[in-house]
């Protein structure tokens, strides 16, 4: 039994790895290939995974360190940033959708129970996908990432007491509030018992716990693990304990190690969960409820962001950030499978509606991933029309994730790393803008405050508070950047200090015209140099007026002996 359950799982895993490479080579998102994977070898066609369980097992392995990692990630502060706009739009959001589902439910004869059920699961999101892709992208400290975390939170909150009600109507018709006020006094309890832990127990164990690399690796195993399982055994989603497990060693010293140990692990058992997910699909009842099935797949990916979108922009978000929040969360998550299983355990619901539900998570979540994955090029084409959704006057200036930097660079390769250098020994708030996911990979293990981004993308901008900001370089080489970096600063805060690079001295003429402070050309002055005279400057404008004059009687001169030759 258990050879058969290891070559059943060894050749699972070599046909992932050849859908794999398959999407790599015609450029899909690797996602949708192991989804793919597990529709060909779950029981519609291959019928490979003879063992559930043993899947299964392995797919909440990959659950609970993805949210682990994740909660390192994240900054208790976070809460305090978004939690208001995130309470409010997810409780909004997920009753009127369970309430649109509900209706589209009874419009296609379900039972009262069996339509509530179907639009509770069309209200969640998937907390596993939606984190996925923001943190391949890099985005899940964005402002619009910060709030799409907080919304998956309330919703997976929320989704533990649907659970519990479900539950209930198996035994008796309704469910008492106490064993509602038990759960959460459960929750609270335990929570506070791992803030007590971090707070006064872990710090006198740094050396213990970080003495060596394999027993870092063990404690985060075991604490990431061990707080899951405190929660699921309380009642709780073990997704909700890993996060929090996450969130509680965030502001340790060794919290970034440990993530960058662990996230091999986690890709590998990852995999294992979106193969399951695929395999759990079943076309046998298609035809028969594609009405369903077509009316549910609009609410999730098209009705649920626009309720999400029309909220935000009612408390003052820019469309940018309610787009990008909305269609991040435009899938049915992990949780509504399980709901829906539950429902057909306890007698509520048959075995088609559970077909219906995991046909529509499927198509939603392939459609949310590339959407998530393109999101950018998508809102540059709908921008115009999305201003449905913002005020006339955003509340940018009520923005609560956003932080004022003195210094601001944008790129980390072609000389940032001096820049960096020099900031640090300045010791003054910067962070670092860059576009190279392995750049950022490098910075966040040497604790750099960075954020992955591009230096077009205004909102962006506004989240770091650029109108604010003492001395912003750019080492970039795009001369289009430049400009348009040079013009929004110049707007919007002209007495700003502005370093840009440019290649030639034809360039470095023209972003002066514009009202650079300066312009670093590599055969005239380097990266070593102006940071020096930055640092003797006190960050004064006046001083880098005197140092342009010289720098231009240096192009005038050069431009002189080329025309002479």
């Amino acid at each position: 039994m258990h050879e058969s359950v290891f070559t059943a799982l060894s050749i699972v895993i070599v046909i992932a790895s050849l859908m794999a490479l398959l999407m790599r080579l015609i450029n899909q998102p690797l996602i949708i290939g192991h989804i793919l994977t597990g529709i060909l070898v779950g029981p519609s066609l291959l019928h490979l995974l003879s063992s559930p369980t043993t899947i299964t097992t392995f797919s909440n392995i990959g659950i609970a360190l993805l949210l682990f990692i994740i909660g390192l990630g994240l900054n208790p502060k976070v809460i305090k940033e978004v939690g208001k706009v995130a309470a409010l739009t997810a409780a909004i959001q997920v009753v009127i959708i369970a309430g649109v589902g509900w209706l589209a439910g009874h419009f296609f004869g379900l039972s009262f129970r069996q339509a509530a059920i179907v639009g509770m699961a069309l209200a969640f999101s998937s907390t596993i996908i939606t984190l996925k892709l923001l943190t391949d992208k890099k985005e899940q400290v964005r402002l619009y990432g910060k709030i799409t975390i907080g919304i998956l939170i309330i919703q997976d909150v929320i989704a533990v007491f649907t659970l519990l009600f479900v539950t209930s109507q198996g035994n008796s018709s309704s469910i008492s509030a106490s064993s509602l006020g038990v759960l959460a006094l459960k929750g609270l309890a335990a929570a506070a018992l791992i803030y007590l832990i971090t707070r006064y127990i872990l710090p006198f164990m740094h050396k213990l716990i970080a003495g060596s690399q394999e027993s870092l690796f063990l404690f985060a195993i075991g604490w990431g693990f061990g707080c899951a399982a405190l929660f699921q055994g309380l009642g709780y989603s073990l997704e909700i304990g890993a996060l929090i497990a996450g969130v509680a060693l965030a502001n340790m010293a060794y919290a970034q190690e440990i993530s960058s140990r662990l996230r091999p692990l986690r890709d590998f058992f990852i995999l294992v969960f979106f193969i399951y997910l695929g395999s759990q699909v079943n076309f046998s009842s298609f035809h028969t409820d594609l009405g369903l099935i077509v009316v549910a797949t609009l609410i999730v990916i098209l009705v649920k962001p626009i309720i999400i979108m029309a909220t935000m922009g009612l408390m003052g978000y820019t469309k940018q950030t309610s787009f990008k929040t909305g269609f991040s969360l435009g899938q049915v998550s992990e949780f509504s499978l399980v709901l829906v299983l539950l429902g057909k355990s306890t007698g509520v619901l048959p075995a088609n509606l559970v077909s219906v539900v995991t046909i529509v998570a499927l198509i939603s979540i392939a459609f949310s991933t590339y959407l998530i994955n393109y999101m950018s090029s998508i809102y540059k084409i709908l921008q115009r029309p999305l201003s449905l959704f913002e005020r006339s006057t955003p509340q940018h200036e009520h923005n609560p994730a956003k932080h004022q930097y003195e210094l601001v660079l944008f790129g980390y390769q072609k000389g940032g790393q001096e820049f960096i250098k020099l900031f640090q020994s300045m010791k003054k708030d910067f962070v670092v803008i860059d576009y190279d996911p392995e750049a950022i990979d490098i910075m966040e293990h040497q604790r750099i405050n960075c954020i992955y981004g591009d230096a077009t993308d205004i909102e962006l901008l506004e989240e770091i508070g650029i109108e604010k900001a003492h001395l912003v370089v750019s080492t970039l080489t795009d001369h289009d950047i430049n400009v348009f970096l040079l013009k929004l600063i110049n707007k919007l805060n002209p007495r700003s200090i502005v370093i840009l690079h440019a290649e030639s001295i034809k360039l470095a003429s023209e972003l002066y015209e514009l009202g650079a402070s300066y312009v670093v050309i590599p055969h005239y002055i380097g990266n070593e140099n102006i940071g020096t005279f930055i640092k003797n400057s006190d960050l004064k404008k006046s001083e880098f007026i005197k140092y342009q004059e010289k720098h231009l009687a240096y192009m005038n001169s050069h431009y002189a002996l080329e025309a002479e030759k």
